[in-house]
């Protein structure tokens, strides 16, 4: 909150005024007026354990449902589009309209798959780093995973 004083010590001039300010640390305040503070009460502790075991779990149980939710309905979108596209290609080959050359295609796809392997195994350092900090992340905050996988397979259903 900014105070601003102009009455110093008799000054009515308006080049003379000086002002004042309080400062406010925002950090402080933010910690202090959260959200879920008002909703499931106050803690304090180490930052593992910051929020109360409840707080977690409901924490983790919105995030969760919300990816399930979206992963369900993007899925379904997806495996819609592949499928219908798979059904035309399938239903245009057997009419005449499509010709597919299979000895092309099979070449192709050994082909796709040996420049995976190539790829596969320079990425692997840097898919293991990332599989290693996402293992300490849901081991260092079990619960608030417990409920996001929990969360997720309600979003899956839903």
């Amino acid at each position: 909150m900014a105070t601003v004083d102009n009455r110093e010590a008799g000054q009515d001039d308006p080049e003379s005024e000086e002002e004042v300010y309080e400062v406010v640390d925002l950090t402080e305040y933010a910690r202090r007026h959260q959200w879920w503070s008002r909703v499931f009460g106050n803690n304090s502790g180490p930052i593992a354990e910051k929020y109360s075991v409840a707080t977690q779990i409901m924490m983790g149980r919105v995030t969760g449902w919300c990816a399930g939710y979206l992963f369900q309905r993007v899925g379904k979108i997806a495996a819609t589009a592949v499928g219908g596209g798979f059904l035309l290609l399938q239903i245009a080959n057997h009419s005449g309209y499509v010709q597919v050359d299979w000895k092309k295609v099979e070449k192709d796809v050994n082909k796709a798959k040996k420049h995976l392997k190539k790829k596969a195994n320079k990425a692997a350092p840097e898919i293991n780093t990332f599989i290693e900090e996402a293992t300490d992340f849901i081991k260092r905050n079990i619960v608030l995973s417990s409920g996001f996988v929990g969360g997720f397979f309600l979003g899956l259903a839903s």
